[in-house]
């Protein structure tokens, strides 16, 4: 999964992060830590890549990044709404200027009609900035492309973020 072509383009974002001064951090539920393991095989991102936190569970998310149990049992894990709750909740929780979260359905099970497997949705936030939100429907391609395809996303995302 950890692909050159994906450490190459987190090696090229720590980068843009590094000479905008900027730490970045990830909040991961359907990648469960794929994008932390892209830029931490870069060696030296510690001076860029704050902290991850992987938060798989729906009380995790609470505790760990406080996403209100309301959007939790109203949209539900896969929603635009917890994925920008993700994004903020982990960048207060940090020292990072800039938050990536990512949730979804990785499959090959747990997709519904309203929420189908290769449904996902990632939230991008810093402190001088406000949230933007994707929303990605990869279809039921496999587990491992999915994921990967979620880090790519995820990437194109946070340079989005670094742009605006």
């Amino acid at each position: 999964m950890l692909t050159q072509a994906l450490v190459s383009r987190a090696e090229g974002l720590l980068e843009q992060l590094r000479k905008a001064g900027l730490k970045v951090t990830t909040a991961e539920s359907c990648t469960g830590g794929l994008i932390a393991a892209l830029f931490t095989e870069i060696p030296g991102s510690s001076d860029v890549f704050e902290r991850g936190f992987v938060t798989y569970s729906n009380e995790a998310k609470h505790e760990m990044l406080s996403v209100p149990r309301e959007i939790l049992d109203k949209f539900g894990a896969v929603s635009q709404e917890t994925a920008e709750a993700m994004a903020s909740g982990a960048l207060k929780a940090s020292h990072a200027d800039i938050a990536l979260s990512v949730t979804g359905v990785a499959g090959p099970g747990g997709g519904s009609v309203e929420k189908p497997v290769g449904l996902v949705h990632f939230g991008s936030v810093s402190r001088h900035k406000g949230v933007v939100h994707r929303r990605h429907l990869f279809g039921d391609l496999g587990r491992h492309n999915i994921r990967s395809k979620s880090c790519e996303a995820a990437f194109d995302l946070l340079s989005v973020h670094l742009d605006r």
